[in-house]
């Protein structure tokens, strides 16, 4: 048997798979790494059960920041573990699905790595879509919107290319380590209360206001803030036509293990349960 006649048979299969695929999923908040090695692969596990799920359907897959608790990129070295979900990515990516991976702020260190080796699509900031008809607006969410001025000029100093030179200097026992440490540092500052829905005081629903003044958005959808929300933030009429605007929220996979699917007309968000 001929390695073109293979080729050509994977190809039509590859072909006849992706024409029946049409869901986009938008998932968010993993944290692979934290808080300890069990709880992240029991963690890794349900969310590859929930990948191999929806596999035969899912044509994209946007994961909206924060996929690892900590990363940090050498030229030669990344932070190991979490083979199941990176390995399960590659394979459904070699299978024709679309695959976006945002930076979050704890992992936006990110470079080169999952796209040379999984071949996702890798967004440092927000990202615009029009999906059959409809406006997306897709943001981790850290850092919009107004205040947390603190954050922000972190986050200047962490992305600046010459600190991240500086950085690399480090042996990556001591680079890796740090990121880990600083991760960990900022997680247990918080409590479940910093994850509670403030209302017209959240920041990326203020963020996303100030964007509608100028431009329509059909959905806007973020992670960040763990929690799961799914509501109307503006109604647009035209004539006897009225286009809702909605603002969601991702949730996480800590504690939700929530995401959003958009089925080419709809968009709801869901739970997923290891029995499903």
């Amino acid at each position: 048997m001929s390695r073109l006649y293979l080729r050509t048979v994977n190809f039509v299969e590859r072909s006849i798979l992706q024409a029946v695929k049409n869901n986009t999923y938008f998932i968010s908040d993993i944290h692979l790494g934290a808080p300890s090695r069990k709880e992240s692969q029991a963690r890794e596990r349900r969310l590859v059960q929930f990948l191999n799920t929806i596999e035969p359907e899912c044509k994209t897959l946007y994961i909206v920041g924060d996929l690892f608790d900590y990363w940090f990129e050498y030229k030669h070295v990344v932070p190991k573990g979490h083979t199941r979900l990176l390995g399960t990515l590659a394979q459904m990516v070699d299978r024709g699905m679309n695959l976006h991976v945002f930076t979050g702020n704890h992992d936006l260190w990110m470079q080169d790595y999952l796209s040379d080796e999984l071949g996702a699509t890798l967004h440092h900031g927000p990202l615009t879509l029009d999906l059959n008809g409809k406006k997306f607006y897709v943001a981790h969410g850290d850092g919009l919107g107004p205040g947390d001025l603190r954050y922000k000029f972190i986050k200047r100093i962490f992305t600046n290319p010459f600190c991240l030179w500086i950085y690399k200097r480090l042996h990556p026992n001591l680079g890796v380590g740090f990121a880990a440490r600083m991760s960990r540092l900022s997680r247990n500052s918080q409590n479940e209360q910093d994850h509670d829905f403030l209302g017209d005081r959240e920041r990326q629903l203020l963020h996303s206001k100030a964007l509608l003044e100028d431009e329509w958005f059909d959905y806007f959808i973020y992670g960040h803030r763990h929690h799961l929300k799914d509501i109307i933030i503006k109604t647009s009429e035209r004539g006897s036509i009225k286009n809702d605007c909605r603002y969601i929220v991702l949730g996480d996979w800590i504690t939700l293990d929530s995401y959003a699917v958009w089925n080419t007309t709809t968009l709801t968000t869901s739970t997923h349960s290891s029995g499903q």
